[in-house]
């Protein structure tokens, strides 16, 4: 009889394999050297790939599971190894991103005792995964494993952590592994209801005003197609808010824009003028609402989330459906009636002129002065192919991206939403370019985000990564100083930067990379980044005044947008 008795080690590693995982993300350490050691002999399997920081770790596997839909896998050790990565598994859980998480641990009988490196990284991490457990005995390996798959991928997705203390990594098991696809009491696939689509086929047919609002959820669901269709049938405009940018294309003639903060003019004033808001898989966090109390009050709602504990949460709605955004858009589509609408637009086109006109034009095409990110990002997006992919890290590199970056394909745009993670951003576009090695990835990042995790350049180089990266680099955090300009009277504190030599410090790194401090070598500059093999640095000079517009400031009824530092429209 053939002995299948494995370490829980190589019972870890082959657990992962039957799940089709192909690539993890990790740093080694002494809790977790048993995992490593086995994973030298399924390295043609089972690729690795080595970080210079935890977090890198993490943000990476964010960035390979928004750009496939897989969970992103990560490995790490235990104490300061597990801590590390407890801001991405924060960053997870908000922005509905599939992780596995693998932490090492102390040996069971040292549990409590304050051994060295060792943290309770179940307690740690309950309030910021959809499930954390901890394995004292190599038999419960496979199973821990499966559940972990299951839960992260299904329903509303997130992160799930899995510690294993030392003694179940080396003690002896029989290894086994089911896939799982079911867990009692786990419902991640609600039913919908019949009658519910058709009560919002009604009240969308009779809406004269109706605007869908197309959140991450229906990227997360693949139902871009099926939104598309709704859109089409109804003659309905798309908004979308920040990690729903690319389920419908930017030059869609139905795509108005984002909504938010730093939202577009047009579909902001809708959501304050429309008879039926259509609010697919999004939270209606503040940064949509503003004054959440006088939110939308003359519309109709209607809010559809995989999650119900976001149903009704921030916002009462009029009809509340907890189903998958596809589901619910297919089921929708067959039922809809096209309507044109024609006065509706018309509000759009006069507020789309008013935003080209005082903010688009002088950010996109300066005539005079320093270079403004708005202009960079638009040339970029003008240059790349249609299947490119915007990642960004977190500040006013972040909202510019948003609102100048062309989303012609699907799962175009990565960014942190709920968190807003600075750092986030040079690790996350590594993840995605080895999630789909195909596709032109473009990172827009500041001087201060960049070098919250510059470090991750060392995986650049020894992985040989192709990252376009464009520093938008005004020597500030920028974010935070426009906000002092326009709410604290300009008293910059601590957000002036002096910066190193960004050029020479990728070039020790192996990136090739040029400063462009004129507007007049800018195309050509972005023209060889484009056409460079490998990664390439363009460190351009912004205008530290450049401010991103519009803007709702926080708090607002939504009903005052100011569109520059001296106007501001009442509507």
């Amino acid at each position: 009889m053939k002995n299948n008795r494995i370490t829980g080690a190589e019972g870890l590693i082959k657990s992962l394999l039957c799940e089709g995982v192909d690539l993890v993300f990790g740093y080694p350490g002494g809790a977790i050297i048993s995992v490593y050691d086995k994973l030298y002999d399924y390295r043609d399997q089972l690729k690795h790939v080595l970080v210079r920081h935890e977090q890198g770790a993490i943000h990476a596997a964010q960035g390979y599971a928004r750009i496939t839909g897989r969970p992103g896998v990560v490995i790490v050790t235990s104490g300061p190894g597990a801590a590390n990565v407890v801001t991405g598994l924060s960053d997870a859980i908000a922005d509905s991103t599939p992780l596995v998480v693998i932490t090492g641990q102390v040996a069971s009988a040292y549990l409590g005792t304050d051994a060295f490196q060792e943290t309770d990284v179940v307690a740690m991490t309950q309030q910021i995964t959809k499930w954390s457990i901890q394995i004292r005995h190599a038999d419960d390996i496979p199973d821990a494993v499966a559940r972990a798959f299951y839960i992260a991928s299904t329903g509303r997705p997130g992160p799930v952590v899995i510690d294993i203390a030392k003694d179940a990594q080396i003690g002896m098991m029989e290894w086994n592994h089911d896939v799982c696809n079911y867990i009692r009491s786990y419902n991640p696939d609600p039913d919908l209801s019949t009658d519910d689509v058709e009560d919002v086929a009604r009240m969308i047919n009779e809406a004269e005003r109706p605007i869908i609002v197309s959140g991450h959820g229906v990227m997360i669901s693949g139902a871009e197609d099926q939104l598309r269709e709704v859109a089409e049938r109804g003659n309905i405009p798309v908004a979308s808010t920040l990690l729903g940018l690319s389920t419908l294309p930017t030059g869609h003639p139905l795509f108005t824009g984002m909504v938010g903060m730093h939202g577009n003019i047009a579909p902001n004033v809708a959501l304050s003028r429309a008879d039926l808001i259509l609010a697919v898989g999004m939270r209606f966090d503040d940064r949509v609402t503003g004054d959440i109390h006088n939110f939308a009050r003359q519309a109709h709602i209607v809010h559809v989330d995989i999650d119900n504990a976001e149903l009704n949460k921030n916002v009462k709605v009029s009809k509340a459906i907890q189903a998958d955004a596809r589901k619910f858009l297919s089921a929708l589509a067959p039922l809809i009636a096209s309507r044109q609408r024609s006065p509706w637009f018309e509000m759009f086109k006069k507020f789309d002129k008013i935003e080209r006109e005082e903010i688009i034009d002088s950010e996109v095409h300066p005539e005079t002065g320093m270079m403004k990110m708005g202009e960079v990002i638009n040339l970029v997006a003008d240059k790349v192919g249609d299947d490119a992919v915007c990642v960004t890290d977190v500040g006013q590199n972040q909202m510019f991206a948003a609102r100048y970056f062309k989303c012609r394909s699907p799962r175009a745009f990565i960014s942190s939403g709920g968190l807003g993670t600075m750092g986030f951003g040079l690790p996350a576009a590594i993840g995605a370019k080895m999630g789909d090695s195909t596709r032109t990835v473009c990172l827009f990042v500041g001087d201060g985000g960049l070098q919250m995790t510059i470090q991750e350049f060392g995986t650049i180089l020894q992985e040989h990564v192709d990252v376009k990266i464009i520093l938008l680099n005004n020597n500030f955090l920028g974010n935070v100083r426009q906000w002092q300009e326009l709410f604290f009277g300009g008293r910059f504190s601590q957000t002036p930067m002096i910066n190193p030599d960004f050029v020479a410090l990728a070039a020790a790194y192996g990136i090739k990379g040029e400063d462009v401090t004129d507007r007049c070598r800018l195309s050509d500059a972005v023209d060889r980044m484009l056409a460079s093999d490998g990664s390439y640095l363009l460190n351009v000079a912004i205008d530290a005044t450049d401010m991103i517009f519009p803007m709702v400031p926080s708090g607002d009824p939504g009903n005052r947008i100011l569109l520059s530092q001296y106007k501001i429209l009442n509507y």
